[in-house]
This record gives structure tokens, sequence and C-alpha cells, in this order.
């Protein structure tokens, strides 16, 4: 990308280990921003049994892509850990411009290949169940930042 038209913005990917939150990332990168890439998986200890895609792959791809990629080791099921990343955003950058919840984290409850009305339903509410919490614990900390502004 020749402009940069997110150049000196903030953002954080919630969910940026692989999948969509790693594509959204790099193409901020693109887009110049700096971005936080936040997920459990790290070097040397992945969060998903036979998945070895770790934050800091993707805070290098950002870079490379153009912008400026920042790993933020996050369990985002945990509210310290988020509130912690936040205050970490506003300590370094000092604002945030944009928020977005990719958060998955359903691989180890997916039984897949397996037909749906065959899944273990208290599995599957779990991983609801925990998609719908991350997302609004990462928005409780994430936006006050936003509106900051």
């Amino acid at each position: 990308m020749t402009t940069k038209p997110l150049q000196d913005r903030v953002a954080v990917v919630a969910g940026a280990t692989r999948g969509t939150g790693r594509g959204i990332a790099r193409m901020l990168g693109a887009a110049g921003a700096t971005v936080y890439c936040s997920g459990r998986s790290v070097k040397g200890r992945p969060a998903t049994p036979g998945r070895p895609e770790t934050i800091e792959e993707t805070a290098e791809m950002v870079t490379a892509e153009g912008g400026r990629g920042i790993a933020a080791r996050t369990d985002h099921t945990v509210e310290a850990e988020v509130e912690r990343m936040f205050a970490r955003v506003r300590d370094e950058q000092g604002r945030l411009d944009l928020l977005v919840n990719d958060i998955w984290g359903g691989d180890e409850m997916i039984e897949w290949g397996s037909p749906f009305w065959k899944l273990d339903p208290a599995k599957g509410l779990k991983m609801l169940e925990g998609a719908v919490h991350t997302h609004i614990i990462t928005s409780r900390y994430g936006v006050p930042l936003m509106i900051e502004r």
C-alpha cells in the first residue's frame, strides 16, 4: 500500500494469533497503523494444541507490511489481563483509535468432522459463553480508552 491512511493511529486486534484476526492486523499494518496483536499463544507456549501460530509472528507480519506490530500476550477471559493490556496501550501510546474484537478460542472445544447434532452441548455452550464474555470484557476496557480521545 503506497498511502498510509492509518499512519499515527493505534489499534488493538484482540485475537490476532491466526485467521481473520491475523489478516486484519496485517492489513492495518499495511495502512500504517501501530497494532497491538493480542492473544494467548506466544513463542514456546502455544495455547491451542496443534496450532503453532503466535502473536509474535503476527506482530512481525504487521511490521513487514509497513506498520508497527507489538505482541501483547493476553488471555481475554481474564479481566485483569485485559485491563493490564489496555493500561499498557495507554502508557505507551496515550490513546487507542481502533479496537477489533476477533477472539475465538473455541478450537479445543470443537469436535471437527462430527455432525453438529452429535457434539457435546456443554462444550458448545462453554464456547459461546467464552466468546461473548471475552468481547464484553475487551470492550469494557478498550472503548473508554477510545472515548478519551
